[in-house]
């Protein structure tokens, strides 16, 4: 049979089981002549197709049954894993300016940061080694957690002073963290004006905050009115000189009038959310003309005052993995970590207890010259004076004597 084993087949067109062995290399063996002969035309002959299949090995089956355990084996134990790169936001650290600066030396060493969010989840590897200050105003917990919708204070947090995979913006400031939202069960942070109130007056008094970071919050009160909780206290700090950086808000599609609150406090830095590509973030609140008492704003406290990276920013999350979020919460905490390099590179900008709010002045004014516009000049109600940019910044703040 080895002899036939490079032959084709060509069937008789009454009973295709009769065939005649043909050689192949032939050229048209079985068109034209032959199937005028073999009784096929006006159709061509169509050769049996034969099976190439040959049996099987014992051993070979054998060869494959122990691959394949091995191959279990290995990857029940992790012993061959293929890793995959975390993602990460190194562009935003990049565009801001951050990354320049942490160049330069400067990693928020001696400035004291005090974050107003759900909480912290101090487990994830970024944290490895950091010691957190921690009060709740949500439950009772005398040690970090965090109660929000994806973790998002550890989350923002990450932004900060994450020490693995992606260095937060000022990794080595002294940090607290007051829990004072919660998931609602509907995946949103919500928590009360009270307890944040509380929270911005614990970083303030017990903290001794430099700088308080609020990536949060709620609709002002209509115009007339008493300011809430958190605005007064907000206020309160501002007055001492303790800075206070609050995300614009989240409400570009169905905009109220006005960046949230305790943001639209006077002194307050409000700050809006960019996408990658330099584009006001869609869903970034607007800033009001006037104020809550019918005030009008004058630069450099028009809202929001600046902008900075806010969609599709990648940080620590739940279950020491790595999370993206977008918002003007992301965009506040770069504010602050720049903010809080160039207090350690300038410390007499920082509060005491005997000090105004002279330098908060001095300080938003470099930061509304530095700012690279949005538009072809002035004031945007969405862009602020213009997208950080934190070397700028800190070069046109200066000599720091005259606050």
């Amino acid at each position: 049979m080895d002899g036939l084993r490079d032959v084709e087949y060509l069937p008789e067109p009454t009973d295709r089981s009769i065939v005649s062995a043909v050689d192949p290399t032939v050229i048209g063996f079985q068109d034209e002549w032959r199937s005028e002969i073999m009784g096929w035309a006006p159709l061509p002959v169509e050769p049996v197709v034969r099976s190439s299949r040959r049996p099987r090995s014992i051993g070979g089956l054998v060869f494959f049954a122990l691959l394949v355990s091995a191959s279990l084996v290995m990857w029940q134990n992790q012993w061959v894993v293929v890793k995959l790169p975390l993602p990460e936001s190194e562009w935003a650290f990049e565009d801001t300016g951050i990354r320049s600066l942490q160049k330069a030396g400067l990693t928020g060493e001696g400035v004291r940061v005090c974050m107003v969010d759900t909480g912290i989840d101090v487990s994830h590897d970024a944290f490895e080694g950091r010691n957190v200050a921690f009060k709740d105003f949500v439950g009772t917990s005398t040690t970090p957690v965090d109660y929000g919708a994806v973790a998002h204070g550890t989350l923002m947090a990450g932004l900060l002073i994450s020490s693995a995979h992606q260095l937060g913006a000022a990794p080595n400031v002294t940090f607290a963290m007051a829990a004072a939202l919660k998931d609602n069960g509907e995946g949103e942070n919500t928590g009360f004006d009270s307890d944040v109130a509380d929270a911005i007056r614990w970083c303030q008094f017990d903290f001794n905050a430099d700088i308080i970071s609020l990536s949060l919050g709620g609709t002002e009160r209509a115009q007339g009115s008493d300011e809430g909780s958190s605005a007064a206290a907000t206020r309160q700090a501002t007055d001492a000189g303790v800075f206070v950086v609050a995300a614009a808000g989240n409400d570009g599609l169905s905009d109220d009038g006005d960046v949230a609150s305790p943001g639209s406090v006077r002194l307050a830095i409000s700050v809006g959310a960019t996408t990658q590509d330099g584009q006001i973030w869609e869903n970034s609140s607007m800033g009001a003309v006037q104020d809550i008492g019918q005030n009008e704003r004058s630069s450099p406290h028009q809202k929001p005052e600046i902008v900075a990276p806010g969609h599709r920013i990648i940080s620590t999350g739940e279950e020491n993995l790595w999370y993206s979020s977008s918002g003007t919460s992301d965009s506040t905490v770069f504010v602050t970590g720049a903010l809080a390099l160039l207090l350690e590179a300038q410390p007499m900008l920082k509060s005491d207890s005997t000090r105004d709010a002279s330098c908060i002045e001095r300080v938003k004014q470099a930061l509304a010259e530095s700012a690279q516009p949005m538009t072809n000049g002035g004031h945007d109600t969405r862009g602020g004076y213009g997208f950080l940019d934190a070397v700028n910044w800190r070069a046109k703040i200066g000599d720091v004597s005259a606050c």
